[in-house]
């Protein structure tokens, strides 16, 4: 079976710009998110951190319709 990985940046000038965005969102609902590797994260902790990227994304997305 192929490895597929959907994680990929689509547009790699925006690499900086997502890896920012992470940790602001992992500042804003306290996780400690280091540059690197982050494995010693649990499920949560990380979980919470894409939680809050998609509320702002969504927010962001209903104030500019």
């Amino acid at each position: 079976m192929a490895n597929r990985n959907s994680n990929r940046v689509l547009v790699p000038e925006a690499k900086a710009g997502l890896n920012q965005f992470k940790m602001e969102s992992a500042r804003e609902v306290g996780v400690d998110l280091k540059e690197g590797y982050n494995g010693d994260l649990t499920a949560r902790e990380a979980g919470s951190i894409g939680g809050q990227m998609v509320k702002k994304m969504v927010e962001a997305y209903e104030r500019n319709l």
